[in-house]
C-alpha cells in the first residue's frame, strides 16, 4: 500500500494524464494555479533541472522499464518524464519493480502533482459546462418568422410593413414516455393589415412565456396533458389539412369548438388504436390561475374524431358561461389534390344561434412546393345578417433545409361603407 500511497494520481487520472507531452518551458505556476491548490505542487524554480540526461539514473531506469523510444539517448523533459511514468502506473507496466516505481515517483512527484493539478481543473472546468448544459433527455428547438406584407382597405390608409416572430420551446422526458414543454416568444406585431394573416407575435419584442405544460400517459392508450396557456384543443383531433394563409381559415370554419381557447387547464386523449380517438378537458378562460370557480366557472369541452388513409371526420362541444359551440369538420385525400371543409355552430343562453363555415383546396404538388385555395365566413353570423367572407390564395415552398417561404394574396369583405381590405404577403420561416 505504500507504493500507491504515493501516487499523486488515481489511475482514472494518469490514464488522462498520460497523453501530455509537455515542454517544460512551457509549464509555470501561474498556468496552473487556477487548475488547484494543492500544497504539494511545487513551482518550476525548485526543479532539479529541466532535463533528465542519458546517464541520469532517472532517465536510465524509465528507459529500462519502459523501452519507449523517447529515451534515445536524446535528453527528455522531467514533465515529458513525468508523464511517462504516468503511462507505466496507468498499465501496470513496470509494476514488478516497485522499489524503481516508488523512487521515480518520488523523483518526480512535483511534475506528476502539476498534472494531477492541470487534470483535476479540466475536470472541474468540463463539469461546470455539463452543469450548466442541457441534460440528455432535454432538447431545445428554435424558429424565426418574417413577413412582408402590403394592404390597403379597412378604413385604413395603404401600408407596407414589416414583422417578426422568435419562438424557442424546450421539451425534456422524465421516463422516456412523459415530455414537459416550455415555450417562449417574441414579435414585434401581428402586420398591417390588422391581424388578418395567421402570423406574429404582439410582445412588444419582449420574450414572453406562452406555453408550459406536462404530458404523461395513464396506462396505454390515455394522454392526459396539464398546464398553464395551454388550449384544451391541444388534446384534440380536427380533421382538416387545409393550410391556412388567414388567422380565421386556419380555424377550418369552426373557431371556438375544436379551436377553443382558455389558459390554464387539463385534458386527455384516449386513442382506440383503430383511427378513432376521444379528448375532453377543462380550462380556465383567459388570464385565469384557477379552475371552475364561482367567479370564473371557465370552458370545458369535447371531441371525437376518426382518421383513415385518405379521410377524416371530428365533431366538437364546447361550452363556457354564455355559449355552447358545435363544430363538424371532414378532409378528404383525392392523391391530385385534398378537400377540407367545416361549419360551426354557436348557441348562446340568450338571442339567435350563428353559424360559420370554411372550405379549401390544396394542390400538394405543383412545382417545388403546394397551392392553398380557400374561402370562409369571417366569424360567427346570424341567419338575418350577411355574410362576410374571406378568400384567399398561398403557394408555399421550401428554400432549403429547415427554410420555408408562403407567398399569398387574401381579400377581406367589410360592412357596406367600409372598404373591403385586400392584401400580399411573403412570409419566410427558419426552424432550428
Amino acid at each position: 500500500m505504500k507504493l500507491f500511497q504515493k501516487l499523486i494520481a488515481a489511475p482514472a487520472i494518469i490514464t488522462m494524464a498520460s497523453g501530455f507531452a509537455v515542454n517544460a518551458a512551457e509549464i509555470n505556476q501561474t498556468e496552473f494555479s487556477p487548475f488547484t491548490k494543492s500544497p504539494e505542487v511545487i513551482s518550476t524554480g525548485d526543479f532539479k533541472s529541466d532535463l533528465l540526461v542519458p546517464g541520469d539514473w532517472a532517465y536510465d531506469s524509465l528507459k529500462d522499464l519502459s523501452k519507449s523510444p523517447r529515451f534515445n539517448g536524446s535528453p527528455v523533459h522531467r514533465m515529458e518524464a513525468a508523464a511517462e511514468l504516468n503511462r507505466l502506473i496507468a498499465g501496470g507496466e513496470g509494476l514488478v519493480n516497485g522499489a524503481a516505481i516508488g523512487r521515480l515517483s518520488d523523483e518526480l512527484g512535483s511534475e506528476l502533482a502539476i498534472m494531477k493539478g492541470r487534470v483535476d481543473g479540466l475536470e472541474a472546468r468540463v463539469n461546470e459546462i455539463e452543469a450548466g448544459a442541457f441534460s440528455e433527455t432535454t432538447s431545445a428547438s428554435f424558429g424565426v418568422d418574417a413577413i412582408l406584407e402590403a394592404s390597403d382597405g379597412g378604413g385604413e390608409s395603404e401600408a407596407v410593413g414589416f414583422h417578426y416572430a422568435w419562438e424557442m420551446k424546450t421539451k425534456t422526458s422524465f421516463t422516456g414516455e412523459d415530455t414537459l414543454t416550455v415555450a417562449a416568444e417574441a414579435g414585434n406585431g401581428a402586420g398591417t393589415s390588422g391581424g388578418v394573416l395567421d402570423f406574429g407575435a404582439s410582445t412588444g419584442n419582449a420574450i414572453e412565456i406562452k406555453d408550459v405544460n406536462y404530458k404523461f400517459p395513464i396506462g396505454d392508450n390515455f394522454t392526459m396533458k396539464v398546464g398553464d396557456s395551454l388550449k384544451i384543443s391541444k388534446s384534440f383531433n380536427q380533421a382538416c389539412s387545409y393550410s391556412a394563409f388567414t388567422d380565421t381559415l386556419s380555424d377550418c370554419g369552426d373557431g371556438k369548438a375544436h379551436n377553443v381557447g382558455g389558459d390554464i387547464s387539463a385534458s386527455g386523449e384516449y386513442d382506440f388504436d383503430n383511427g378513432f380517438t376521444f379528448s375532453g378537458g377543462v380550462s380556465g378562460k383567459k388570464g385565469a390561475t384557477e379552475l371552475l370557480t364561482k367567479e370564473n366557472p371557465g370552458i370545458w369541452a369535447l371531441n371525437a374524431a376518426y382518421e383513415a388513409d385518405t379521410y377524416g371526420l371530428s365533431l366538437a362541444y364546447a361550452s363556457d358561461v354564455d355559449n355552447a359551440y358545435w363544430g363538424l369538420n371532414g378532409t378528404y385525400d383525392f392523391d391530385a389534390l385534398a378537400v377540407s371543409a367545416g361549419m360551426g355552430f354557436k348557441n348562446p343562453d340568450s338571442g339567435a344561434e350563428s353559424t360559420s363555415w370554411m372550405a379549401g383546396i390544396t394542390l400538394p404538388e405543383v412545382g417545388i412546393g403546394e397551392v392553398n385555395l380557400g374561402i370562409g365566413t369571417d366569424g360567427y353570423f346570424k341567419d338575418a345578417e350577411t355574410e362576410l367572407l374571406i378568400y384567399e390564395a398561398s403557394y408555399g415552398f421550401d428554400l432549403a433545409d429547415n427554410i420555408g417561404m408562403t407567398v399569398g394574396a387574401f381579400i377581406q369583405e367589410k360592412a357596406a361603407g367600409t372598404d373591403d381590405i385586400t392584401g400580399v404577403a411573403s412570409t419566410i420561416s427558419f426552424s432550428y
